[in-house]
């Protein structure tokens, strides 16, 4: 691939990850999403360690796992839901729909990855002034790597992991940086119009376009939610006797 499609793969990535992050839902507060989930299995003083500490200190893989297959759940109704209103006949795609099913199904996979990750005692991605900054949207690019597959994302935030436990809060160094971002985020935009394009292809039928957009929505959006699950199962084996 030439330097110019390379730099075109990574120019979309970012495009569509700024574009997700202004949708109203897509933003989580760690805190709020934390005490309206636990209030479900913890007393009011549990919540609070969870908050200040972490929640596997209050809650157990059992109780974890319910919690984050209902948020699964709930985000891979909601995206198949906006997926098939998008593919319904009409000549909608011609007037850029496939970008805005592009931005929808990834504030979806933003907005579950975050909440899955905090389940999983994952600090808070936001600052002080629930502002997302660099730092958090390349380890959210990892994080979305994971999710599609790319086996860079699974190594580079197993180091970031490795990170944590000698850092107040997520750090990534340099040498991650530098190795692993840009990768990650070029292989991700080149995917990301390969998805497109099916999906687009999907609203040219006439009348099945609709079922067609959300089934390719569907077997798309699950399997990269159960790989995020996996890989924080594996971290939460990995570090659970820290808790």
């Amino acid at each position: 691939m030439s330097e110019e499609n390379k730099e075109k793969s990574v120019s979309l990535w970012n495009k569509v990850l700024e574009t997700s992050l202004r949708l109203p839902f897509v933003k989580v507060n760690r805190e709020e999403f934390l005490t309206k989930e636990l209030t479900k299995f913890c007393t009011p003083m549990e919540v609070m360690t969870a908050l200040d500490d972490t929640p596997l200190k209050v809650l157990n893989k059992k109780e974890i796992d319910k919690l984050a297959n209902q948020c699964i759940n709930y985000h891979l109704t909601m995206v198949c839901g906006t997926s098939a209103l998008m593919g319904l006949p009409g000549g909608w795609w011609m007037a850029g729909t496939i970008p805005t099913d592009l931005t929808q199904f990834y504030g979806h996979i933003l907005s579950l990855m975050q909440k899955l990750i905090y389940l999983y005692g994952w600090p808070s991605l936001t600052n002080v002034n629930q502002q997302l900054d660099d730092e958090s949207l390349n380890i959210m690019t990892l994080f979305v790597g994971v999710m599609m597959g790319n086996k860079l994302a699974v190594e580079a935030l197993t180091k970031v992991v490795g990170q944590m436990s000698k850092n107040a809060g997520i750090k990534i160094s340099e040498g991650i940086m530098a190795h692993y971002i840009i990768k990650i985020a070029q292989w991700i935009g080149i995917n990301m119009t390969k998805e497109g394009f099916a999906k687009g292809m999907g609203k040219v039928l006439p009348l099945v376009g609709a079922p067609i957009s959300a089934t390719i929505t569907y077997y798309t959006f699950r399997p990269m939610a159960r790989r995020l699950k996996k890989h924080l199962d594996e971290l939460y084996d990995m570090r659970h006797g820290e808790f």
